[in-house]
């Protein structure tokens, strides 16, 4: 890095707009934050998005795969994120996965269909999972329906990049952004961080910590692409039929990308999506960021190559379908929030009482029950009007692994919507919000089961008591010896073959 400095002059930065909601990022989190702002009644939103669509790491990233909503029978991640699949599932190869009332099914022939799409649960008893692979242009166009459907509340900034939140002491004011038309401001009563490598909290005055496991999925990142003209079903079978030269091919192509890499099922059978790991490169950092792009699209055509001369009864017609238009992203900078969760919440049944959130976390071999995800969690230290959803939360350098997938980045933007709306109305501020009314808001009008809440049916902690849940219990060590037994890798860990088993974004 170079060492000189450059001194800006002073300079008068024009005020573009004004609302009541600022939403800074567009993808899972912050689109859900600023639906569920206006649909608890904020009549004057703004969503902020660098580049002109949203979705974030699912519809320019990739991450096609949304695991685990469900624990047996119950389907405990719900609201937005559900939305998604009931909306998609009306458009022909929008969406792959089973309903939500087939959770808990321990059925072998659904156990089998559903596979591929990453909806089953692989502990001690197999059963399917609530879980589905999307098509990214789909939920790009859907997510622009559900904005264009309450455009009367939200308005739209897109090719806007927010660089600077506006503080007046510890009180944040609004956002300083950039665009094709110069840098200018958006003042805001409530300011939601959602760029997921929390970038406003920083500049905010907030502490903030990016210490990552290098063993942790968080320390790698990704560039996905798509493969298309085969049949992943085929590529199935002959891997089943040939398993050594599965993993030769396998092993093959991670020598070529000199990373772990695996096609993974997409929404049809004929292009399947290869996700990837490049260990221990920070998402938030140039040279990071440059040599994933480039090294990545450096050997892709190796690779195809490398398909069709190994596999040619599978790859003989394949061919390179498309790159993801953005870096895959996984684990940066995230805020230290007045409550940070730690491995504690999965391996013990911690109870919060300010829970916004109550998800599913993937291969923790807690036999993948719910934690409760508090709202603390997305409340930065020291500051006021901020708040933090999405993949940057408060959590340690080991849990980070299991709260900042898409359907945490959903849950938690939903909640952080809700509450910003709820703190406009009230008068109050992101530090004082009423929680209790933003946990009824979200369990009675947007679908979210919530632990304790009297709009939730108890069902749902019947489900945990009976079939017990955390990392100490008779149902997680069986699924632990199942996954020793099949020698299996831990879910942060990044070492393997290119297998897609594991690591889900």
């Amino acid at each position: 890095m170079c060492a000189k400095t450059y001194i800006e002059p002073q300079t008068t930065i024009p005020v573009y707009d004004e609302c009541d909601v600022l939403v800074v990022g567009g993808g899972a989190a912050g689109h859900s934050a600023a639906i569920a702002a206006a649909r608890t009644g904020c009549k004057n939103v703004i969503l902020m998005e660098r580049y002109g669509y949203c979705g974030g790491d699912v519809t320019g990233g990739y991450v096609l795969l949304i695991p685990n909503l469900s624990f047996h029978e119950k389907t405990y991640v719900r609201g937005i994120q559900e939305e998604w699949f009931t909306r998609l599932e009306k458009i022909p190869n929008a969406v792959f996965g089973p309903p939500a009332e087939l959770a808990g099914t321990n059925d072998p022939e659904m156990i089998a269909k559903w596979a591929g799409a990453g909806a089953v649960t692989f502990g001690g008893d197999p059963r399917i999972c609530h879980a589905f692979m999307v098509d990214p242009t789909q939920l790009k166009i859907e997510m622009d329906v559900m904005l264009d459907e309450l455009s009367d509340s939200i308005r739209v900034m897109y090719h806007s990049w927010g660089t600077k939140p506006i503080m007046e002491g510890n009180v944040c004011k609004g956002v300083i952004f950039e665009s094709k038309e110069g840098r200018k401001a958006v003042l805001a009563k409530v300011v939601i961080d959602a760029t997921g490598d929390a970038d406003l909290c920083r500049l905010s005055g907030a502490p903030t910590s990016s210490a990552i496991d290098d063993d942790c999925r968080c320390s790698s990142t990704a560039l996905v692409y798509r493969i298309g003209g085969f049949s992943q079903k085929a590529y199935g079978e002959w891997s089943r039929n040939n398993r050594e030269a599965a993993r030769a091919l396998g092993a093959g192509i991670g020598e070529i990308h000199g990373f772990r890499a695996g096609l993974i099922h997409g929404p049809t059978d004929d292009v399947s999506w290869m996700n990837n790991w490049q260990p221990k490169r920070d998402c938030s950092k140039i040279v990071d960021q440059t040599a994933t792009e480039m090294g990545t699209r450096l050997k892709l055509r190796a690779v195809l190559d490398y398909y069709k001369k190994n596999c040619p009864e599978v790859f003989k017609d394949a061919y390179l379908y498309d790159i993801a238009p953005q870096l895959g992203t996984r684990g940066s900078h995230r805020i230290v929030g007045e409550y940070v969760i730690s491995s504690n919440d999965w391996a013990f049944p911690v109870e919060h009482e300010d829970c916004i959130a109550w998800h599913c976390t993937v291969d923790t071999l807690n036999d993948n029950a719910p934690i409760e995800i508090p709202y603390r969690a997305i409340l930065p230290q020291t500051v006021d009007n901020i708040l933090a959803p999405g993949r940057h939360i408060s959590a340690d350098r080991i849990a980070i692994d299991n709260v900042n997938l898409i359907p945490q980045c959903v849950g938690t933007g939903q909640a952080a919507g809700v509450a910003a709306a709820v703190a406009v109305m009230d008068g109050t501020s992101t530090r004082t919000v009423n929680v209790p009314k933003v946990q009824n808001i979200l369990a009675s009008e947007q679908d979210v089961p919530l632990p304790r809440n009297p709009h939730t049916d108890k069902s749902y902690t019947d489900c945990l008591i009976d079939h017990e849940y955390g990392l100490y219990t008779a149902a997680a060590k069986k699924a632990r010896e199942a996954k020793d037994a099949a020698g299996t890798y831990r879910h942060w860990t990044l070492s393997g073959g290119s297998g897609a088993s594991g690591n889900n974004k």
